[in-house]
């Protein structure tokens, strides 16, 4: 009998204990590297966006800073023996020197830390004369003319020399006369009567002199002046002009600086609104109650820029009028615009900012209040201890410190000013507003100009439209086409085919967006333009022309058709699609001159559709073609990923190939065609290059698809390197980029939901 061997059961084959172990250790060496490794990837992605939005808020959070304006330590600045009335005041830009205006003709200069005097200029008043008004132009020309009892007038501006003797700033203030050194007086029957009523311009035309007196009557004069670069002189030449005459004493008289408008105001409230532009024949507009009836104008001027005016009533209120063009008339009508916060007692004076649409004003109540037009909003108000009536403020040309005198008070109080951004408030930012030189209240971005007394324009609704009007139109192309090219070559194309054609589209996504922004706007846009009919003979050519061709191989003899392999049918119509694109471009100049007498873009400019080159559909088309290859992928691999199971059940069970995509394969992977969809949206929403070189970067707010836009993305890379850090435009910029910020955050929180819920719904398939 043959002896058995025994031998343990693969024995030979299972690792010892010692190297199972070793193997153990290294499988949960690699289990925790990968669980903390993907953790702390995922907190990192949170963290950093966390980090983005933190930084986002914290260049944005100034602009939520609120107004503060403190009442300083009073300022006992010595008269110098001189006792008169104070007539005005101004700041330096520095905020170092203070200067009070007095009616004996002085200027007394002092110091706005501590009151002292530290100059002294006088004017020369005519012998046996005194001054009986004074008037200024705005406060960035510092520009005053005294008017004396003889009638006669004496222009003077205010000048800043600037020295650093031992490395230290010196300003020492002094005066020169733009019209001569030698009073000067108004033509006609104005030459020898006193006015109550005076203002100054340094406008386009040269300098202007507007004057009235108690008969209401009214007198211009025009000052124009050459500098002989030879002989070092100047040469004035002289205009006078007469107004006709009010009939009442009047109180204020202003001028703006296009020399257009020239506006009085008698001692009865009455404002008389005349138009210059024709000064020869001067014309009354309007003759307008700009208060509440039984209430009188006390106080009133213009904003910086001459364009808005604003005029504060003996019952407290403030009100803003504009230069309204009226389109049937052509002629510009003051028009009521937008009133502020009442104040307690009558205004009495209102000073404006220099570069900017805020101004101040001041009650008989001691109140003062710190205003801006273009918000519409009181940002601060302050009542003084004292409620003597206010009679004089005078603002820095940076805002940030304020002079304020009163009625019996020797003393001059200082107001500190933090007001760095009143432009933006939430209505300002995302309503209307009626803005100057607009007809009507609007959604304005218009951020800078050439003109120093610009408005800005910070409105945030064109940049977002403009963003959701260049992601709408290029969903609109790139979302059909890259879901059903990701259902036919994830189903139905044959693995060879689709081996390539995957590649192929995913590699466009590696195209740079400047090139294909560059491309779009350099010749797309102009190919475009010049063959209108081909856009919309290709979208009704091409997909009729596809369905026939597929109709036609449809009825081919079953011989024929099985020649070609299942799955390489798409094949067959490239030429198809190539020949129908080659038919819509020779066609286009025959249909053209068919149907819209050999221009469409003239016809759609006669019908009244606006047309840019650069518009819309350039952008669909360019930025569509950057999103496809992004939805595609997606899709594709969600479609490609339904389990083989569900499509062979299906088939098994009698469905065609089409209901078994259309029931199962694509209910089943919609969660992540949506994901595709989503992600495309996203890229689209935050895409820079092409929005900007291919849109005309026009910021405006409608859904035409012939007229440009201005998007968020688009706006910071134009913008921000123009602009100065830390100012109103530098925050509003950041402030879009967080609203961008936002926006697409929420748009994935919520896509997310719907994904989950779409898994959730379809999981048990």
């Amino acid at each position: 009998m043959a002896q058995q061997t025994s031998s343990t059961p693969h024995s030979d084959v299972l690792p010892s204990e010692k190297k199972r172990a070793r193997l153990r250790k290294i499988r949960r060496f690699k289990d925790g590297f990968s669980f903390f490794g993907v953790g702390f990837g995922g907190l990192g992605v949170i963290f950093s966006l966390a980090l983005i939005f933190l930084y986002l808020f914290y260049e944005t959070f100034p602009l939520l800073k609120p107004v503060s304006m403190n009442v300083g330590t009073e300022l006992s600045v010595p008269a110098s023996g001189d006792p008169s009335p104070t007539m005005h005041m101004v700041v330096d830009r520095y905020e170092e020197l203070g200067a009070r205006f007095a009616q004996s003709g002085a200027i007394n200069f002092f110091n706005v830390a501590d009151g002292s005097l530290t100059d002294r200029i006088s004017v020369t008043i005519p012998e046996g004369e005194s001054v009986s008004s004074f008037g200024r132009s705005e406060s960035r020309k510092r520009l005053f003319v005294y008017g004396f009892t003889d009638g006669s007038l004496m222009p003077v501006k205010l000048d800043y020399d600037i020295t650093y003797p031992g490395g230290e700033r010196h300003v020492k203030p002094k005066l020169t006369f733009p019209l001569g050194e030698e009073p000067i007086r108004l033509g006609g029957d104005l030459e020898r009567r006193s006015f109550s009523a005076l203002h100054i311009v340094d406008g386009r035309g040269g300098y202007a002199i507007a004057a009235g007196n108690e008969q209401g009557e009214i007198g211009l004069a025009l000052f124009e002046t050459r500098r002989n670069m030879l002989l070092g002189t100047v040469e004035i030449n002289r205009q006078d002009y007469t107004l006709p005459s009010i009939g009442e004493p009047i109180r204020q008289i202003l001028v703006d600086d296009a020399l257009r408008n020239l506006i009085a105001i008698d001692r009865q409230g009455k404002l008389y609104h005349f138009s210059i532009v024709d000064r020869a024949n001067p014309e009354l507009i309007d003759v307008l109650q700009v208060v509440d009836d039984g209430e009188q104008v006390t106080a009133a001027s213009f904003l910086v820029g001459a364009r808005s005016l604003i005029v504060g009533g003996s019952d407290g209120s403030v009100r803003q009028w504009m230069f309204v063009r009226d389109d049937q008339t052509n002629k510009f009508h003051l028009t009521y615009i937008r009133s502020f916060e009442r104040q307690p007692g009558a205004i009495t004076f209102i000073e404006p900012e220099y570069s900017r649409k805020g101004f101040i004003t001041g009650d008989d109540q001691g109140q003062v209040a710190l205003h801006y037009g273009t918000s519409n909003v009181t940002l601060k108000s302050v009542q003084l201890e004292s409620n003597a009536p206010i009679n004089r403020i005078a603002i820095s040309p940076i805002n940030g410190l304020a002079l304020v005198k009163q009625a019996g008070r020797d003393e001059i109080l200082p107001l500190h000013i933090d007001n760095p951004h009143p432009q933006t408030t939430l209505s300002s930012l995302w309503g209307k507003v009626w803005y100057e030189g607009s007809s009507e209240p609007d959604f304005v971005w218009q951020s800078s100009s050439a003109d120093d007394a610009f408005e800005s324009k910070f409105s945030l609704v064109p940049l977002s439209v403009g963003t959701l009007k260049a992601a709408f139109f290029a969903m609109l192309l790139a979302t059909p086409l890259a879901i059903m090219g990701a259902i036919y070559t994830a189903y139905f194309m044959a693995p060879t085919m689709r081996k390539v054609v995957k590649p192929s589209i995913e590699l466009m996504e590696a195209l740079p967006t400047v090139i294909l922004g560059f491309l779009a706007g350099i010749w797309l846009a102009p190919y475009i333009e010049n063959h209108l009919p081909l856009v919309f003979t290709s979208l009704i050519l091409i997909p009729v022309g596809m369905v026939l061709a597929g109709f036609a191989w449809k009825n081919l003899p079953e011989g024929i058709r099985h020649r070609v392999p299942a799955g390489w049918e798409a094949l067959l119509l490239v030429p198809v699609v190539i020949l129908l694109g080659w038919f819509a471009v020779a066609s286009s100049p025959w249909i053209e001159l068919a149907l819209f007498d050999g221009s469409m873009r003239q016809w759609l400019t006669d019908v009244g559709i606006p047309f840019d080159q650069r518009n819309a559909l350039i952008v669909g088309i360019a930025m569509g073609f950057a999103v496809i290859p992004t939805i595609f992928s997606i899709a594709e691999d969600a479609i490609y990923s339904v389990p083989k199971h569900l499509t062979q059940g299906s088939l098994a069970l009698g469905a065609t190939p089409w209901q078994t995509m259309t029931k199962v394969v694509l209910l089943t992977a919609s969660p992540g065609i949506f994901s595709a969809v989503m992600i495309g949206f996203g890229r689209a929403v935050g895409e820079t290059m092409i929005v900007l070189m291919a849109s005309g970067n026009s910021p405006i707010v409608n859904f035409n698809i012939f007229e440009g836009m201005r998007t968020l993305a688009a706006n910071i890379a134009v913008e921000l390197p123009e602009t100065a850090v830390g100012s109103t435009h530098f925050r509003v910029l950041f402030l879009s980029a967080l609203v961008l910020l936002v926006f697409t955050f929420l748009l994935n929180t919520l896509a997310e939901v719907v994904r989950q819920r779409l898994r959730k719904r379809y999981a048990s398939l």
